[in-house]
């Protein structure tokens, strides 16, 4: 493939990245801001061009030595649930935007630790930067089969690299604020994750499937090498004891490295992604390992004999075969892999390098006599050069430094300078007496070792293989230390991890840190005790002013952003905004509102320089912290006892309420039933006193009068009998005769009486059938009764030609009887209501038969003693009452009545 077309392809991939970026950034919608996917994948920037590339070629020369970079991290992963909910929680309550932030904050946010986490960072980066540069410059000048040029500005990948310094120098600096989430950026990373896993797969079977006749053709033919067998074992104890240093220091590096620590902690939107992420990213990496065998042992079937090198198999072995698409897909599978890495490494370190370096050393007078426009873009302008001197710095040291060198080596190194930082950084959440001196003295004699032991051989001695003298008298005097079974990263590892943590902990012991030191272990390690009220936990004592600590504020944030910020301070602890003093709570609060725009140290400098703060005792300290521990749990417990006394407050509330409507559906039910009895009571009084007082009354009219005497009396006889049967109802007075009936001919029976009146209304008459057998075991009687006061009420509110269908069928065990007419609906508030037997409806228009309105509530209890139930929907057309029967009932024909 030539050069040139090579270069569109690249621009064109660099242009989606954009693309993505811009849409995410953009839209923000919940595909991409909370999605926890997106956030597992953009774990996977783990997965760099060293292990795209270099692990097939570690499979091909080592062998299984390949497999603990990807066992390490998944060993781990079932604590991230607690250590990282532990450090995402501390981050977020201390604006922390960057690992040297969260470590150097811990040991009494010290300015020097930072500086030098910050270097020990880049030092121990640039080279892996380099490692991605190299991987991306001698796979395109593999594809193109071009020969790769030592001059810097005439090599064609060096277009590839400002491309990439340019990209991420835009995307990478669009937020001031350094723990803002970079959304564009993460989903861009997100996406190269998942290309590279299935360009990857895609080879992966491309091998396995087309090149040879599967894994075990693969086996049988790699199994005649004579080397096969040791590569492919543990090699006893030795394999073994390098094995677990090597699975310590990816272990380490999960959590150490930069850009991990940025993807995982700083740009988390929601502590619960970390459950997808437990499963998702160990998955991720089996999948990611699944062709590393067939792929390195393919690539040493088809080479063998030939001097090419085996990291770059994966381009070579599509190449062999003239398979100019897998070829191509491999390549930019590559490419998404250095790209993720180089552009968080490097935003990251530009973080760091601005917030820890360059702005407490260098800028931070500046930017106190500057407005907040001109430092937004001073801090801005700072950081986008940060990166691109960043990568072009790594492209340099690829160029002079690691172009002899293999990607397997290399990363490796830079694996072991990061794992220094693990004594300071897990002590922090884990060790309340680790101190600054302890941690910044076993940091350094941890870097000695490892540069004496790594560095020096590694990127000197490989360039002067003669050198003599004092240099090489030094290495000899500690052959000492030499241990035969460890190999040379295995053994720096050890002795470097080892002076690290005896210095950090004897000093730590020895010599206690300031009562600064020991108020940021306290927040650190019970993080989850201040996690709501974290500026109580931070502990100061001196005179500062809000109006000084404001104008400072204003400086880096603008007037309406600080007017914001205090205006939520005031409301959160009840602080009058007419108040002058500030607190320590505002001092802490300050603080964290500069932290994410120039870091943890240079705002307290900032601070500090406009505050008096008195020196506290450490036993006055500890004093303090148990206090405040106390009021939080204190505060916890009368907020828990708040909460249970409003939760039991409303209960009551509620019913008191249920009781006011129940008593006075009460008030209106005896005022129905009452008017109900007067109206038959006053018509039989008024008829008998007309009979009195007329003696000459004809008998025709006689006899009609004495008629209506009946006809009343039989009327209260029905309203006074359906109260006396309710009650029945109610306390289980009436036995049921439940026993084998016909649901079809029931219903006919129920509806025969009623059948004339409806069709005088010229109502249509319907009924769907869909059991396959109508046998069911009920009180045929009381379900008569049902059904006709549901067919009494949709005679009474169905329109002229409306319609009455009943549809009979069975679900899930049970016989569900739907009776749907058309016409007036009942109100959507009503519709649990009006079964109710105190219940009469504000709605004048509610469907209810003649009557006190006791038909329906007679309807539920017959059905509940039934072990049914009624209910009643609206739709477009009508009401439809539902009944349901269980098909199974008892078969006690003696069964008693049970209200509800």
């Amino acid at each position: 493939m030539s050069s040139v077309a090579l270069y569109a392809l690249v621009i064109l991939y660099l242009a989606l990245l954009f693309l993505v970026a811009h849409t995410a950034e953009k839209k923000k919608s919940k595909m991409w801001v909370n999605n926890p996917y997106i956030y597992a994948l953009s774990l996977a920037v783990y997965c760099t061009a060293w292990t795209y590339y270099g692990s097939i070629g570690v499979a091909a020369n080592e062998g299984l030595d390949y497999l603990p970079i990807y066992i390490g991290p998944v060993i781990v992963i079932p604590a991230w649930i607690y250590i990282n909910k532990k450090i995402l929680q501390i981050s977020r309550v201390n604006k922390v935007s960057s690992i040297a932030d969260f470590i150097s904050l811990r040991y009494g946010n010290s300015r020097s630790f930072g500086a030098i986490i910050t270097l020990v960072c880049i030092f121990g980066i640039i080279p892996y930067i380099g490692l991605q540069i190299k991987a991306i410059s001698e796979t395109f000048h593999l594809v193109t089969q071009t020969p790769i040029s030592k001059n810097i500005f005439s090599d064609n990948a060096t277009m590839v690299v400002l491309l990439l310094a340019l990209f991420s120098s835009y995307y990478g600096t669009r937020y001031v604020d350094a723990s803002e989430k970079r959304l564009g950026i993460i989903s861009t990373v997100a996406l190269e994750s998942l290309l590279k896993l299935i360009f990857l797969v895609v080879l992966g079977i491309f091998v396995t499937y087309f090149a040879f006749d599967g894994v075990s053709d693969i086996y049988a033919k790699a199994s005649i090498f004579p080397d096969f067998k040791e590569k492919n074992t543990f090699n006893g104890l030795e394999g073994s004891f390098n094995w677990m240093i090597l699975c310590l220091i990816s272990a380490s590096a999960i959590f150490l490295l930069p850009r991990q620590f940025h993807t995982t902690i700083i740009e988390n939107r929601q502590e619960k992604h970390l459950k997808t992420a437990i499963w998702f990213f160990p998955l991720y990496m089996l999948i990611f390992t699944l062709f590393v065998f067939p792929i390195a042992w393919g690539g040493r079937i088809l080479f063998n004999g030939q001097d090419v090198n085996p990291e770059f198999y994966s381009i070579l072995i599509p190449q062999y075969f003239d398979n100019q698409l897998i070829t191509v897909l491999v390549f930019l599978g590559g490419l998404s892999s250095s790209i993720s890495m180089v552009i968080i490494s490097s935003i990251t370190l530009s973080i760091m390098l601005s917030n820890n370096l360059i702005i407490p050393y260098g800028w931070l007078d500046r930017l106190k006599s500057d407005h907040e426009e001109k430092n937004t873009k001073t801090i801005m302008n700072i950081r986008k050069v940060s990166i691109f001197i960043l990568i072009v710095t790594a492209f340099i040291f690829y160029k002079f430094f690691i172009l002899k060198n293999s990607l397997y080596s290399v990363g490796l190194i830079s694996f072991v300078i990061i794992s220094q930082l693990g004594p300071s950084f897990f002590g922090a959440i884990f060790w309340r007496r680790g101190s600054y001196r302890g941690a910044v003295a076993g940091l350094i004699a941890g870097l000695i070792v490892c540069y004496f032991g790594l560095i020096i051989p590694q990127y000197y001695f490989s360039y002067n293989q003669e050198i003599k003298g004092f240099i090489r008298n030094v290495y000899d005097w500690f052959s000492f230390f030499d241990i035969p079974y460890l190999s040379n990263i295995s053994e720096v590892f050890f002795w470097s991890i080892l002076l690290n943590i005896s210095l950090f902990s004897i000093i730590s012991l020895s010599r206690k840190g300031d009562y600064r030191e020991r108020n940021f272990a306290e927040i650190y390690i019970d993080i989850d005790k201040y996690i709501q009220n974290h500026e109580n936990a931070f502990v100061w004592r001196g005179r500062a002013y809000v109006s000084d600590i404001r104008n400072i504020l204003v400086k880096f944030l603008g007037e309406k952003k600080t007017e914001q910020a205090l205006r939520i301070f005031n409301l959160k602890y009840n602080i009058d905004t007419r108040t002058e003093t500030a607190d320590a709570r505002f001092i802490k609060f300050s603080e964290n509102l500069l932290s994410g725009r120039i870091g943890t140290a240079s705002a307290k400098i900032l601070i500090e320089g406009v505050t008096q703060e008195d020196k506290i005792s450490l036993t006055e300290v500890l004093k303090i912290l148990e206090e405040s521990k106390e009021n939080i749990s204190l505060n916890k417990k009368l907020t828990e006892q708040s909460r249970e006394l409003r939760q039991l407050s409303d209960e009551l509330r509620s019913a008191n309420e249920n009781l006011i409507i129940k008593d006075r559906q009460k008030d209106d039910f005896l005022d129905a039933v009452a008017h109900e009895l007067r109206t038959p009571i006053t018509a039989i009084r008024s008829v008998g006193e007309i009979l009195a007082d007329d003696d000459e009354m004809p008998p025709e009219l006689k006899k009609e009068f004495l008629n209506n005497i009946v006809t009343e009396s039989d009327r209260l006889n029905e309203i006074i009998n359906d109260i006396l049967y309710l009650d029945k109802l109610e306390h289980g007075e009436i036995a049921l005769n439940i026993r084998p009936n016909n649901i079809i001919e029931t219903y006919q029976k129920a509806l025969n009486p009623i059948s004339p009146l409806i069709h005088q209304k010229k109502i249509h008459l319907s009924e769907v059938d869909l059991l396959t057998n109508p046998i069911f075991e009920y009180d045929e009687a009381r379900l008569i009764q049902v059904f006709q006061n549901i067919l009494g009420n949709a005679l009474k509110f169905a329109e002229e030609q409306g319609t009455i269908q009943a549809k009979f069928q069975e679900k899930n065990a049970n016989l569900v009887i739907n009776i749907f007419n058309t016409g007036r609906k009942i109100p959507e508030e009503d519709l649990e209501l009006i079964f109710d037997k105190f219940y009469q409806s504000k709605n004048q228009n509610l469907r209810k038969p003649s009557g006190s309105g006791l038909g329906l509530a007679i309807c539920k209890k017959i059905m509940e003693a039934q072990n049914g139930t009624i209910g009643a929907e609206n739709n477009e057309l009508g009401v439809t009452f539902t009944l349901q029967l269980r098909t199974q009932t008892s078969k006690n024909n003696e069964n008693d009545f049970n209200s509800g």
